[in-house]
């Protein structure tokens, strides 16, 4: 006699192929981290008055939100501000420090990991099986980057500069356009992403 094998459920299979393991995530979050990091060397252009430089570190910080997933997403980008904050030169012209987050870019940088969660939340549970299409990823990544990242880089140049919070939006306005093209770069690569693994989030 040949025992019989228990099937095995495409509901199980499934399971399996979504789940998550500490060290995957670990890997996860380090690369991304990694990949801001770099990102904060690409382009870095002071604009305006401000001295406040455009880099490529929005469409990193909310690729790693919109690919990940809330948490994963929040912790890859709280590990490359801490790396900057111990004095790693990882922040926008190979700055470091926590003084960086006293100047006028601190609220940029604090904002990147809240809108990276803010992203990846409605990229998991809002978009759900829509995430694959780009123009839904694009809505949610833009509306992160317009309630988190915006509102507290101006709150953070109204601080830093004494400002009222309309001069400080003119400030954020030469950032505008350049984010539209990087979400929606954000767009096509996360919504590929999920395309080919669409498992990626189930765990985060």
């Amino acid at each position: 006699m040949t025992a019989t094998q228990p099937e095995t459920t495409s509901d199980q299979h499934d399971t399996r192929a979504g789940s998550s393991s500490p060290s995957r995530d670990i890997a996860l979050v380090a690369a991304f981290a990694a990949l801001i990091s770099a990102s904060a060397y690409v382009g870095a252009i002071p604009v305006g008055s401000a001295g406040v430089p455009i880099t490529l570190q929005t469409l990193t910080v909310m690729l790693a939100g919109c690919i990940l997933g809330p948490v994963r997403g929040f912790s890859a980008v709280t590990l490359y501000l801490a790396l900057g904050a111990v004095g790693l030169p990882v922040f926008a012209e190979h700055s470091s420090g926590i003084g960086v987050f006293s100047g006028p870019s601190g609220g940029y940088l604090v904002a990147f990991p809240i809108a990276a969660a803010l992203g990846g939340f409605l990229v998991k549970y809002v978009a759900r099986e829509r995430r694959t299409r780009a123009l839904v990823v694009f809505a949610c990544s833009i509306t992160a980057s317009i309630l988190v990242i915006h509102l507290l880089g101006i709150l953070g140049m109204m601080l830093y500069f004494d400002v009222s919070f309309r001069e400080a939006g003119t400030y954020d306005l030469p950032f505008w356009i350049g984010d539209v093209v990087k979400t929606s770069l954000v767009a096509m690569i996360a919504a590929e992403v999920h395309r080919a693994f669409p498992q990626l989030l189930h765990r985060d």
